[in-house]
């Protein structure tokens, strides 16, 4: 880990509430939300950058994993760390619906920065995502919910090699130059992009969601984000 991640994850443990999953603690399942939903609200990031062009969250948003068009009337910019047990909850739930209703049919663009301040194996599985990601956006989506849907069974030292296994069973991709691209980590500059942004946006624990309707910002949501709290906040 460089020593700029070190400082990032510093400060976000420092300012960390106890709502979601935490930098550098186990965690939770308690929600945040400016938009009502599962828990009392508290907005973070640069309050004037009110648009999806201006706000912190979004800064190079068109190198992140997106799903949806890219004109679509809303927009979620996630924050999530494949090691968060929270983060696991919203992709089985929230994240799926949102992704099977909203985003299927045109209404919602659904973008994912990875942002590994749980768990240690989160590191270089992030690495990795990134590294496939530069090859091929469908076989990330595959890792991604990979890493979701067998969480439990990751830590930080099988976390790549399951990875090259499932990538190898899974993608046309060499599994063995991904994995030997998380190993250096070789996307760290892309890792360190989504940190910062965080940072930037006030991003102090996973998931976090920040909300976009018409290209102007509404608000963020964090911790245990239903899709009710979404969709309210968006208009869905």
């Amino acid at each position: 880990m460089t020593n700029r991640r070190r400082t990032v994850l510093a400060a976000i443990g420092a300012g960390a509430a106890l709502a979601g999953c935490l930098g550098g603690v186990r965690g939770g399942d308690g929600g945040d939300s400016r938009a009502g939903g599962d828990g009392n609200g508290d907005d973070g990031g640069d309050e004037d950058a009110e648009t999806l062009g201006t706000h912190p969250a979004s800064r190079g948003l068109d190198d992140q994993p997106s799903l949806g068009e890219a004109d679509a009337p809303a927009t979620v910019v996630a924050f999530e760390d494949p090691s968060c047990p929270t983060c696991r909850k919203f992709e089985r739930g929230a994240g799926a619906r949102l992704r099977e209703g909203p985003v299927a049919d045109g209404r919602l663009r659904f973008v994912v920065r990875t942002y590994p301040i749980i768990y240690p194996w989160g590191e270089p599985a992030t690495q990795a995502l990134e590294a496939t990601y530069a090859r091929d956006a469908d076989a990330f989506w595959g890792l991604f919910d990979h890493y979701f849907a067998q969480q439990g069974s990751f830590d930080g030292e099988n976390v790549l090699p399951r990875t090259r296994d499932w990538l190898a069973d899974n993608t046309d991709l060499d599994a063995d130059e991904v994995v030997a691209d998380a190993r250096t980590e070789a996307y760290d500059d892309a890792v360190q992009a989504d940190l910062d942004a965080g940072e930037a946006a006030g991003a102090n624990r996973t998931p976090t969601l920040f909300l976009f309707s018409d290209g102007t910002y509404r608000t963020r949501a964090s911790g245990s984000v239903s899709y009710e709290t979404v969709a309210l906040a968006l208009e869905l």
